[in-house]
């Protein structure tokens, strides 16, 4: 919505030889969609997808790329009456340039505001729009008045057919290291689910083998059967002191030194007098 036909013929040409963007009413589409669908069933995942102002861009080359070249045009435009805002709309604090008075405007509005060299400065920052909701009339003027566009409209890619597959177009914001993360996760619960319900899995066998080995060396521990992967352990409870490791000086000698070098220094301050004698002899 609120894309005029001016802004399709720049990413048009800027996409030329890559790429190729279709724009057709709905009905048409879903009727080749269900024609196409009898030989390819995986087409059946657009249909529910052809809701609004929507088009196709067909692409055998980078997805990101593409996607950026398209979201670059992006016109600004105004805040109006009843619209449904796209993103939340903030005002900063800072001169505004209207004279005081407008004062009664922001009043109603309940923004705090005062007078700064004959114009009004808005205080603090203040909200005026909300992201799926209505723009109100208030809201509207007030933004108009500032000469403020907070909103930006043009081509949005909502949805990626790829493979048979349709999904998100938030998918091309994943970096490797998101998708290992996501990865990572999904196996930590699988093991979690295999070491519950006791059913072995390539997930939980690092985890059993664990658990097994731990059992085997407390089995050797208690019953002083011979293994060599238990013998550290009968080790280090036979003698643990040989597996302290060597200290360095003790706290208190460190105080020590330290106050012995602190005291050369106040001696070496007073150029060798001590003139807390002198003055004790001097009130005797």
């Amino acid at each position: 919505n609120n894309v005029v036909s001016k802004q399709l013929p720049p990413p048009r040409h800027k996409l030329r030889g890559k790429a190729q963007i279709l724009m057709g009413k709905n009905t048409v589409i879903r009727k080749i969609l269900r024609r196409e669908a009898k030989a390819d069933p995986s087409l059946n995942s657009l249909l529910e997808k052809i809701r609004g102002n929507i088009g196709f861009i067909f692409t055998s080359g980078d997805l990101i790329e593409l996607r950026d070249a398209v979201l670059e045009h992006q016109d600004p435009a105004p805040a109006k009456t009843g619209q449904i805002a796209p993103c939340d709309v903030w005002v900063e604090p800072g001169a505004t340039g209207l004279d005081p008075g407008q004062t009664a405007f922001f009043q109603a509005l309940n923004i705090s505001t005062k007078i700064n060299r004959g114009a009004i400065e808005i205080v603090s920052r203040v909200q005026m729009c909300f992201e799926g909701e209505k723009v109100s009339a208030s809201a509207a003027g007030l933004l108009a008045k500032l000469n403020r566009k907070p909103f930006s409209f043009g081509i949005k890619v909502k949805y990626v057919f790829e493979g048979g597959s349709c999904y998100d177009a938030k998918v091309l914001d994943l970096s490797e290291e998101d998708i290992m993360k996501k990865f990572v996760g999904g196996l930590v619960q699988a093991s979690c689910v295999s070491l519950g319900l006791g059913y072995p899995s390539m997930a939980s066998v690092p985890h059993l083998m664990s658990n097994a080995m731990r059992k085997i060396v407390a089995f050797s521990v208690e019953t002083d059967y011979e293994l060599e992967i238990a013998a550290p352990f009968k080790a280090f409870l036979a003698d643990p002191s040989a597996f302290i490791v060597a200290a360095g000086p003790a706290g208190g000698a460190g105080g020590e030194v330290k106050e012995e070098k602190k005291k050369e220094e106040e001696d070496e301050d007073d150029g060798g007098f001590d003139f807390d004698d002198d003055d004790e002899s001097d009130e005797e």
